[in-house]
């Protein structure tokens, strides 16, 4: 099976508006410059490289910069600039935000697509501080302001609790799935897990735990290893989840390796590279499921019932079976990896 090459950000439109507002007299403060949370792929050719800071805590993309030459970090560190490359949650946004002006940047940057909600955020801004300026270029908006001691603390990222019959009080934040509550398709697949699952276990695109504790519920886990790309959703799943069987790998469930060969893997796989569904992401879930279990292993998986699935798992498993469905969701099981499996190309998330 063959997938599409990695779907990068468009690097163009945000260089664009940059070097329009330096052409037009943006001047920006010497020293380091903070790129809060771009995309893999993107361009900030009008600024110097050797200044910038990439932040992010999404594993492909921290890695993707970091291959490229960029100076990458996990959390930001006090600088004198910060732009805010603006992601597609309003409260995440806003949390960046309040982020940039926390780490005493003198100039703040925010930069989104109209489909981002930028014009919502420069109407939220202007209720805070004075706007130095706003360039309009291809879809999206870039504007700046000096932050002044204004107070962002009302918008600074506040941990969600979250109380479920069977796991008690659970920890998420705003920007990691399903932070609102335990998402449907998730609490379906738990469900119908087996009373008793397997020795080695993972569970790939873990987010803060839901379906890890599910499975640490059941008889029979010895070992349980926490897959998860995004880093604040993986330090959400430590403080979630305290039992000794569990394993935490900040890492990118398509191309991760674990020191385990598994028996038995669970997934609720991301399908959305941005706004528009992408299959070839789950796609590339199911292939690594079938690259890590043992050729008796076993997957549960839940996953959209209109996402085109079923062929990889034929292709990939010597058997598969739907244990569950509703007019939203299929639940799953597929046993026996087939060993003659061709390499896939992952496609990278977005959103």
């Amino acid at each position: 099976m063959t997938l599409a090459p990695p779907l990068f950000a468009d690097p163009a439109p945000r260089a664009q508006r940059l070097e329009i507002a330096l052409s037009e007299g943006l001047v920006l403060p010497d020293g380091h410059i903070s790129v809060l949370y771009p995309r893999a792929g993107e361009s900030f050719a009008p600024l110097d490289r050797t200044r910038l800071q990439i932040v992010t805590g999404f594993r492909p993309d921290h890695d993707a910069f970091a291959q490229a030459g960029y100076a990458v970090a996990q959390s930001a560190s006090p600088a004198p600039v910060a732009l805010v490359c603006l992601p597609r949650g309003r409260a995440d946004g806003l949390a960046l935000i309040a982020q940039a002006v926390d780490m005493g940047a003198a100039l703040v940057l925010v930069d989104g697509q109209k489909t981002d909600g930028i014009e919502a955020v420069i109407k939220a801004l202007r209720a805070h501080v004075t706007i130095g300026g706003v360039i309009s270029k291809a879809h999206g908006k870039l504007v700046w302001f000096a932050p002044k001691g204004a107070d962002f603390s009302d918008w600074r990222a506040a941990p969600h609790q979250i109380t479920d019959p069977a796991l008690g009080k659970i920890q998420t934040l705003p920007g990691v799935f399903s932070a609102d509550g335990v998402d449907p398709g998730s609490a379906l697949l738990a469900q119908h897990l087996p009373e008793t699952l397997p020795a080695r276990m993972a569970d790939l695109g873990a987010g803060w735990g839901y379906l890890s504790a599910a499975c640490l519920a059941r008889k029979g886990v010895q070992t349980l290893h926490l897959v998860e790309a995004e880093a604040r959703a993986l330090e959400l799943a430590r403080q979630n989840i305290d039992d000794s069987r569990a394993q935490f790998h900040w890492a990118d469930a398509c191309t991760t390796t674990l020191p385990d060969t598994l028996d038995g893997v669970v997934m609720n796989p991301p399908f959305h590279t941005g706004r528009k569904p992408q299959p070839a992401l789950g796609l590339a879930f199911i292939a690594s499921a079938a690259r890590l279990l043992h050729n008796r292993g076993k997957l549960w998986m839940v996953a959209n019932r209109h996402l085109p699935y079923e062929g990889a798992l034929a292709q990939l498993f010597t058997s598969h079976e739907i244990l569950a469905e509703t007019s939203v969701f299929r639940v799953w099981q597929a046993v026996g990896p087939r060993r003659k499996t061709q390499t896939l190309t992952r496609t990278r998330r977005q959103g």
